[in-house]
């Protein structure tokens, strides 16, 4: 059986990393060009998709279309700030864009019933992956979502630690010892395993990429300052993604590489949706930055051709769970 090859997209308003105070929707209109080379290549995209994006009759009418051809699967994605019920966290959470595991379990409760409930209204199916917002992910969290059906979460991005706009909430989400394969979450831990567990945990591929001579002496002293920090992270990163970025065709390709030399029965790639969209992302501002992304997608699948198979999150869960779940790993 050949590994899968995940697609998951974090589908949600344009150039969110400025901070609007209006999210406009505009990416949606940038959406097709990407399924459609998907298609071309036998792989299915999962669109996690946000509150202002359900909203958006443009990406619905996307959506179902690709639904209703079997082509990908819709998932949840929520963005705490502007997710009703709207509950301020702070003086400003437009700007500070609070995680939802920072609000009270009786608000992400609700939260998380909203948005589940918008998304299978809009499209008439059960929700049954997700991605939390800013890859903040927790105990409480995970418990909330198996009591709203969800089976899927891929919020854990291994070897990394995530960081909150706010200076007094340095470190929220810290997935430097998780593991990097699938795995059935414990509901207790959620870096650990529970074999009898309904949630099923699919890391996004993060390779590591141990940094060793000067690099590493680099490495310590950076770990005093942010800024030569994320130099050293730029032009020596001590993990690789299957994200793109404008200048990782190669690194995603070794990836690639390395999960077959690994046996990896999966492997996860990720982008935003507004990534698609000349201005729609910091990465990504112009049509010629759109079109060098697109050359490197199609170099990466191209890689990917006959040694993976494309499978949404919820025909991976069903591999698997067809046979026997201990073969998760």
């Amino acid at each position: 059986m050949k590994p899968a090859f995940l697609i998951t997209i974090d589908t949600e308003g344009d150039n969110l990393w400025s901070y609007p105070s209006e999210i406009t929707t505009e990416n949606s209109r940038y959406l097709r060009r990407f399924q459609l080379l998907c298609e071309r290549y036998a792989l299915k995209p999962t669109w996690l998709t946000n509150w202002e994006m359900v909203n958006c009759g443009t990406y619905r009418d996307f959506a179902k279309d690709c639904l209703k051809r079997g082509t990908a699967e819709i998932g949840m994605h929520l963005h705490a700030w502007n997710n009703p019920p709207i509950i301020p966290l702070s003086a400003d959470d437009n700007r500070l864009v609070p995680f939802l595991i920072q609000f009270d379990e009786s608000i992400m409760r609700d939260k998380i019933a909203v948005i589940t409930d918008r998304l299978e209204d809009a499209f008439g199916a059960k929700m049954l992956s997700h991605r939390a917002g800013r890859w903040a992910f927790n105990e409480t969290y995970a418990r909330l979502l198996v009591e709203h059906g969800y089976r899927i979460d891929c919020s854990v991005s291994p070897h990394m630690r995530g960081e909150h706009g706010d200076p007094s909430v340095k470190e929220v989400a810290d997935y430097t010892n998780f593991p990097e394969s699938a795995y059935w979450v414990d509901l207790k831990n959620i870096a650990k395993e529970d074999p009898h567990s309904t949630l099923l945990e699919l890391p996004v591929t993060i390779v590591a990429k141990p940094r060793t001579g000067l690099l590493k002496v680099a490495e310590l002293a950076s770990n005093l300052h942010s800024f030569p920090r994320r130099v050293l992270d730029r032009f020596a990163p001590k993990a690789l993604w299957l994200r793109p970025d404008g200048r990782n065709r190669h690194a995603m390709q070794s990836v690639l590489d390395t999960a077959l030399q690994e046996e990896r029965a999966y492997v996860e790639f990720m982008l935003h949706s507004s990534e698609f969209m000349p201005g729609g992302s910091p990465r990504f501002p112009t049509e010629m930055h759109i079109e060098r992304l697109y050359d490197d997608l199609e170099a990466l699948f191209e890689h990917a051709r006959g040694r993976f198979e494309g499978l949404t999150l919820a025909e991976y869960h069903a591999r698997l769970t067809a046979g026997s779940r201990r073969a998760a790993a």
